[in-house]
């Protein structure tokens, strides 16, 4: 798995969140939701991004949690 990468956009009100590559970005979708979802060209997920995003307590900031799984072996 590659390195997840989480951005606060502040000023803009975004926040997006790469599962892969960006530079391998193809094709973007708006939903309904105001989520923009980034694919490649095989149409698999890079990423997605939350418009008007604010953080329920502004002064707390961005929490992120991480889970982390040991590759099974066999």
């Amino acid at each position: 798995m590659e390195r997840i990468r989480v951005i606060h956009d502040s000023v803009g009100h975004t926040l997006t969140i790469w599962l892969g590559d960006p530079q391998q970005e193809y094709l973007s979708t708006l939903t309904d939701d105001e989520v923009v979802v980034m694919k490649d060209k095989q149409g698999q997920i890079l990423g997605f991004e939350i418009l008007h995003y604010r953080p329920a307590e502004p002064a707390a900031g961005l929490s992120v949690e991480a889970v982390v799984q040991a590759p099974s072996i066999g």
